[in-house]
């Protein structure tokens, strides 16, 4: 059985007025709500089991999904309208959902890619690895740092130059990093990524509400977490806000 979530409880700030009166996930995208997109992906590469994390109008997201039959697929819904965990601490709730104990590909709602999502999953099997991250080459102020072997090291702000990392000794190292070298490099996270069992006790050790790009590199040094690189003719665009909306169509267009 192949295990998904897809993160659906963000308020969608950056897309008002649209999120006004519903969820980002029932915004529409050349045709059809983000989160029929989203299921429609991962009915098409074999996942079988989904759960959706639901927050702001998470009724309406509940009621689209069930009046679908939930497009064929064996449907949760992760509730958490008393409170937004954040990204982490929305697996962890989510965690008792799942009745297998194989890895979970997680998928953000608003991001709309050509990713293979059989390929990657498969990728993360072979690998072996906790945690499995698809990154890319894009320009962005926030990057994921791996080193000579696609492990996960670190993160770091390109504007601000912070950076965090439980590695002893590599903090000055990476402050001074902005490009890629023999040892490092910089890649931008998708907002797809898979987690395997492995990680799961320690997920349960969390707080209620934490980030799961922090307990990435937070537990790095001792796991597994490896960066799949994203192919040169990848295509994705995050749909959170509303200028995003028109190429995030013509790659569903494409992929439909």
């Amino acid at each position: 059985m192949r295990n998904a979530m897809i993160f659906a409880a963000g308020l969608g700030t950056r897309l008002r007025p649209y999120t006004d009166d519903r969820p980002k996930a029932m915004v529409e995208v050349d045709g059809l709500p983000m989160i029929a997109h989203q299921l429609l992906r991962l009915r098409a590469a074999g996942f079988t089991r989904v759960v959706i994390n639901v927050h702001h109008y998470a009724e309406q997201i509940i009621h689209y999904v069930n009046t679908h039959q939930g497009f064929g697929l064996d449907i949760a819904f992760s509730d958490e309208s008393g409170q937004l965990l954040d990204t982490g601490g929305g697996i962890r709730k989510a965690l008792p959902l799942f009745n297998t104990h194989s890895p979970i590909l997680i998928h953000n709602v608003d991001i709309f890619s050509n990713a293979d999502l059989a390929a990657l999953y498969a990728h993360h099997l072979d690998g072996g690895a906790d945690a499995s991250l698809l990154v890319s080459q894009r320009h962005t102020s926030r990057y994921l740092i791996f080193d000579g072997a696609d492990r996960l090291v670190a993160w770091k702000n390109i504007q601000s130059g912070e950076v965090r990392t439980a590695h002893e000794g590599l903090q000055a190292t990476l402050e001074g990093l902005t490009e890629d070298n023999s040892s490092y490099r910089l890649r931008a996270f998708a907002g797809i990524h898979i987690i395997s069992p492995t990680l799961f006790p320690l997920l349960h050790q969390q707080t209620d509400v934490f980030s799961i790009t922090n307990f990435y590199w937070q537990h790095a040094p001792q796991h597994h977490i490896c960066g799949i690189e994203a192919p040169h003719d990848f295509r994705w665009v995050d749909a959170g806000k509303p200028e995003a909306l028109a190429k995030a169509a013509e790659i569903a267009n494409v992929e439909r």
